[in-house]
């Protein structure tokens, strides 16, 4: 499957039967991006975050709870870990479990704060992300149906996967991916500890990056 385009160099294999874990230059390129924005996530210490006021000198210090920050803290590494292992996977199961996993996680990362608007947004996102795994498990479901595998490596190049399986897979993630929307909409990034509202976006881009690679590949 390497000598697809777009996979890049082989780095690493790893066999469990059928299903085959593999490094492309692609995947180890996402995989140390998501492993430096957890590193982040573990020694950032967002508990003195200020704002600055537009035009004035004035500076506010904002009032943040330790238990929120550390549910924060510990959710946007479950949701790194998830990450890793969506851009790592080698079959689509796997893929749609982790992914299915980065929406809860997100979910988990915006109800840590206290404040009206923001938990609307995240119930709002929640039933996206709820409708969302429905469409990547079936994707998964119609390729094993159609193909007998869910291995990417066994599948890679055959072009056996039907075009219906391919467009779930891009409706589930498109969904579990919209966390960044509702992020805007509600202005998080001006809430306490918005600091970890990074991993948000940056799992919401890999797993866009992942589902490209994997839908040209099969």
């Amino acid at each position: 499957m390497f000598d697809l385009p777009i996979e890049g160099e082989e780095l690493f294999v790893l066999e469990f039967g059928d299903i085959v874990n593999y490094f492309s230059l692609y995947t180890t390129t996402l995989f140390l991006f998501a492993t430096a924005f957890i590193i982040i996530a573990i020694i950032a210490r967002p508990e003195r975050q200020t704002d600055i006021v537009f035009g004035t000198d004035a500076i506010y210090t904002k009032e943040i709870n330790p238990e929120n920050l550390r549910f924060q803290r510990f959710m946007a590494i479950a949701c790194g870990l998830a990450t890793l292992g969506a851009v790592s996977s080698g079959d689509l199961f796997n893929f749609s479990l982790f992914t299915a996993l980065i929406g809860i996680t997100n979910i988990g990362i915006v109800a840590g704060v206290n404040n009206r608007y923001v938990l609307n947004a995240a119930y709002n996102y929640g039933i996206v992300a709820m409708v969302a795994t429905t469409f990547l498990f079936g994707g998964a479901a119609t390729a094993l149906g159609t193909c007998g595998t869910l291995s990417i490596w066994e599948l890679a190049g055959m072009g056996m996967v039907p075009l219906a399986a391919k467009m779930f897979l891009v409706l589930g993630v498109m969904g579990e991916g919209m966390a960044p929307f509702y992020i805007a909409k509600a202005e998080i990034t001006r809430a306490p500890g918005a600091p970890y509202v990074l991993m948000i976006h940056v799992s919401s881009l890999l797993i866009f990056l992942r589902v490209i690679e994997i839908i040209l590949t099969v």
